[in-house]
């Protein structure tokens, strides 16, 4: 089966969660900051332990919304996705205004591909007169998923009228343009945000996934190896390339481009 510009791009991005970053070549993810927060390092025997007990306390009063907050978090970092969007979503039932509640489940929403309801939940996710620009962001990825690609990019001015030059706004902003097939636009923002101190791996590597669409292959390697051994950088190089040179996007990604970039196959 042939496959689109925009269905490429996303399975490229999907096809190197296997490599040992995993799933760095993605957007940035946990944007609100609500999803991740006091999980990280724990062991899968903590996570669990900590899942028993919260399980309790929110059996036990559905309507303490820090303890569903924080049970949904553990539950999502089991891998537990369905059900901590249950318990999300009964929460933000009983919740309608708890911007932090509303946050979360539309986060969630995003990650388990159901951008329409999540555009409507981030939509009230934040207020006009104080609005958050790690939700703008998200909305933006958001739009891009559905294909509005103008809305994107307006979400993403309005996050970086908020935080100038904040390198996982850029990095998503980058992906946006390459998904509309600006691929010059993307390389642009994307070398920028890369360079960025404050820039972490998957904002590299989101760049590097940028160059490996021009054709850029030598220069994405090297955008790989800064934060993945030899082996894993060739690794992901190579499902990049094999996604390339499956579909048939490479004319229209070179028409995008408008610089004539080489042919994958040569790179």
């Amino acid at each position: 089966m042939r496959l689109g510009f925009r269905q490429t791009l996303n399975l490229v991005a999907a096809a190197a969660l296997a490599v040992s970053l995993g799933g760095c070549l993605s957007r940035s993810p946990d944007t609100t900051g609500s999803l991740s927060a006091g999980v990280a390092g724990k062991s899968d025997a903590e996570l669990r332990a900590a899942s028993e007990a919260l399980g309790h306390r929110y059996d036990s009063n559905p309507n303490d919304v820090p303890t569903a907050l924080e049970y949904a978090r553990v539950l999502r970092a089991l891998n537990q996705s369905p059900q901590a969007l249950a318990v999300l979503q009964q929460v933000a039932i009983r919740n309608p205004r708890d911007l932090a509640v509303l946050g979360a489940y539309g986060k969630l929403l995003v990650d388990a591909g159901r951008y329409k309801e999540a555009s409507d939940v981030l939509a009230r996710a934040h207020l006009p007169e104080r609005p958050d620009w790690r939700i703008l962001s998200v909305q933006g990825t958001v739009a891009d998923q559905l294909g509005e690609f103008d809305a994107a990019q307006g979400y993403y001015a309005a996050a970086l009228k908020i935080v100038p030059g904040e390198p996982s706004v850029l990095s998503n902003q980058g992906l946006s343009y390459a998904l509309a097939r600006k691929l010059d636009e993307a390389e642009t923002i994307l070398r920028g945000a890369a360079a960025d101190p404050r820039a972490d791996a998957r904002v590299r590597q989101n760049y590097a996934l940028v160059l490996g669409l021009k054709g850029k292959f030598a220069e994405a390697e090297a955008v790989l190896r800064r934060d993945l051994s030899a082996a894993d950088a060739s690794q992901t190089l190579g499902q990049i390339r094999k996604m390339i040179s499956q579909s048939n996007s490479w004319k229209a990604i070179r028409q995008s481009a408008g610089d004539g970039a080489p042919n994958p196959r040569r790179g």
